[in-house]
C-alpha cells in the first residue's frame, strides 16, 4: 500500500505513471519505521536517470516500479527535474540510506538480511553494519548465484530462507532491474518483510567499491567520478541518461 503523500514529480511510462512518494530522508524514515512497527512490509526503490531509461524501454520494469511502495529520488537529475516541475524532492541516495535504514530496524528489534554481491562481501558489509548500529540483528546473508532469475524458483527459495530467518528488513545489492524485481517479487510473496534495493550500498560498506569524495558529491559530479572509474561500462550508460533528459525535462515543466 503506499503511503498518501501527494504533489511530488511524477514520470509518466504509460499505462503507470511512477511518482516520487519520499521526498526527503526525514520522510521515508519515518515511513519505514512506522512500517517496522506495525510488521508492515514495503518495496523501496531509488529513482535515478539510468532507471528512466529502463522505464521507457522495457514494459516489465514498467509493472515491477509499480509495485514499489516507497520511491526517493537517487540523483541530482531527478532533484533538478523536480525543482523544474515546481514539485521538489531532495536527493535520498539508496547507498546513504544503510545505515540509518539498519538504525531505524533495529531500534525497532527487527533483523535485517542482505542479499547480493558476494559472500565476502556480505561478510565485511555486516561487520561494517554491525559496528556502526548498536543492537542491530542480521539474520541472514545470501549471495545468488550467477544467472539469478529474480522472480523465480530460487528467489522463492531465498525469500523462504529469509523468511525463516526472522529477518523483516531485507538490504538488496543486485543492481537495476533485478532488485526491483526481486523486491516486488518479495513484496507479492512475503508481504510482512520490507525490502530496500539499494545497489552498491554493501559493497561500498564492504570498502570493495570506493564512493565518491564528499566534495564530489557536493558539486553534483559524482556521476563523472564513477564514469571515469570505470568508463568502459558507464560511457554509454551515462551517453543514454543525457539522451534521455531533455524530454523528461519538457515532461517536468509540463507538471507546473
Amino acid at each position: 500500500m503506499r503511503p498518501e503523500y501527494g504533489g511530488f514529480v511524477e514520470f509518466s511510462f504509460p499505462p503507470h505513471r511512477i511518482a516520487v512518494n519520499m521526498p526527503d530522508a526525514a520522510s521515508l524514515l519515518s515511513e519505514v519505521r512506522r512500517r517496522l512497527s506495525a510488521g508492515q512490509g514495503f518495496a523501496l526503490a531509488t529513482i535515478n536517470l539510468d532507471h528512466l531509461v529502463k522505464l521507457a524501454r522495457d514494459p516489465a520494469f514498467r509493472e515491477i516500479y509499480a509495485a514499489q511502495d516507497l520511491v526517493c529520488a537517487d540523483g541530482n537529475p531527478i532533484v533538478w527535474l523536480s525543482k523544474l516541475a515546481r514539485k521538489p524532492v531532495e536527493l535520498v541516495p539508496g547507498s546513504d540510506m544503510v545505515v540509518p535504514l539498519a538504525y531505524q530496524a533495529a531500534r525497532a528489534g527487527v533483523p535485517v538480511a542482505l542479499v547480493g554481491s558476494t559472500d565476502e562481501s556480505l561478510a565485511a558489509a555486516a561487520e561494517a553494519l554491525t559496528d556502526k548500529v548498536a543492537g542491530l540483528q542480521i539474520a541472514a546473508r545470501i549471495a545468488p548465484p550467477m544467472g539469478f532469475d529474480p522472480q523465480g524458483a530460487a528467489a522463492a527459495q531465498i525469500l523462504d530462507q529469509v523468511d525463516q530467518s526472522g529477518a523483516r528488513l531485507v538490504f538488496i545489492a543486485l543492481g537495476a532491474p533485478k532488485q526491483e524485481a526481486f523486491a516486488a517479487f518479495g513484496r507479492a510473496r512475503t508481504p510482512q518483510i520490507g525490502f530496500a534495493s539499494i545497489g552498491a550500498g554493501l559493497d561500498f560498506l564492504a570498502g570493495r567499491q570506493t564512493r565518491a569524495p564528499h566534495w564530489v558529491r557536493a558539486i553534483a559530479m559524482e556521476w563523472l567520478w564513477r564514469m571515469m572509474s570505470n568508463p568502459r561500462r558507464l560511457v554509454k550508460r551515462y551517453a543514454e541518461c543525457a539522451l534521455i533528459l531533455p524530454g523528461q525535462a519538457i515532461e517536468a515543466w509540463r507538471q507546473r
